[in-house]
């Protein structure tokens, strides 16, 4: 079993979002509405951007932008130095309900799941599902929705070759399925009918997922944060295959892991309490978009 330790427990509780920068590690401090950084090099954590409105996934396209789901601001935002830009805020005119998680393809859309049951204030849309921010030519983003059948999207994450899109399909109050699910893309980029790979039953699903390689086999596996106190597994990192087999489950030190990512053979995680965990795996990061 993976041997976790604490490098960090955040004010605010909540921490989300894990991405390497290149040599160092940005989370989301959602409820102090912050982003913090983690230097592996000195064992430091600081703040890296203030004032942003309840964040929670990051992630980097492939020039190194830093792109961001901000679920109180209910818009996807880019990160630029001290400042920040809104891509979008809106879909078909109506206001956005609280972004979760996001991921990038290969031609600079970006992907993410947008939860009507997260929204503070009465919400807009009447459904959760997952958007696509398509990149135009002039540099703007233009939100389409992409899934019908999702009640509670939340994280999301491509295959390698981008001919798949992971969702982890998560309703927390059980009231939907809890279910990690594949998604083929066509030749347009559109979602085709999904597979289930995995489904949880009554017991919390994945919160954000990552990609890893065996460096023995080369298998690529799905590393997932799952679980929780209430009923099931405790909260726990899961590892599956493409088919959604469960290969391994390693216990957290923390009751609801929310994402993970693996640099190097070490897997940093972090949880609904505000923990930033890391622990040596036997396994291979699998960065998309590693930058330097």
């Amino acid at each position: 079993m993976w041997k976790f330790e604490e490098i960090k427990r955040a004010n605010g509780n909540l921490t989300e979002g894990p991405v390497w920068d290149g040599t160092g590690l940005i989370f989301t401090d959602g409820r102090s509405n912050r982003l913090l950084r983690y230097d592996p090099s000195t064992n430091q954590t600081d703040i890296f951007f203030n004032h942003t409105e309840g964040p929670n996934g990051l992630n980097f396209n492939s020039k190194g932008e830093l792109f961001g789901c901000e679920q109180k601001g209910r818009k996807i935002v880019k990160y630029e130095g001290t400042g920040k830009k809104i891509v979008v805020d809106k879909l078909n005119g109506k206001r956005l309900s609280a972004p979760n998680d996001l991921a990038i393809d290969n031609n600079e859309n970006i992907w993410f799941s947008d939860q009507i049951g997260n929204v503070d204030s009465k919400p807009s849309l009447s459904f959760s599902c997952v958007v696509k921010a398509e990149k135009k030519s002039d540099g703007e983003y233009e939100a389409k929705r992409m899934t019908y059948d999702c009640s509670s999207p939340n994280g999301l994450i491509f295959t390698k070759d981008y001919s798949r899109l992971y969702v982890a399909q998560s309703d927390f109050n059980g009231n939907q399925r809890r279910q990690l699910r594949s998604y083929e893309l066509d030749e347009n980029s559109n979602l085709i009918s999904h597979q289930v790979l995995h489904d949880f039953g009554p017991h919390r699903g994945i919160d954000g997922m990552t990609l890893a390689k065996d460096p023995i086999s080369k298998e690529i596996y799905i590393v997932a944060a799952t679980g929780w106190e209430i009923s099931g597994p405790k909260g726990n990192i899961t590892i599956f295959d493409k088919n959604g087999k469960i290969i391994e489950r390693h216990e957290t030190p923390c009751e609801r892991p929310t994402n993970c990512t693996i640099v190097g053979n070490k897997i940093y995680v972090t949880s609904i309490e505000g923990h930033l965990l890391v622990a040596e795996t036997e396994l291979e990061g699998l960065l998309l978009f590693p930058t330097s």
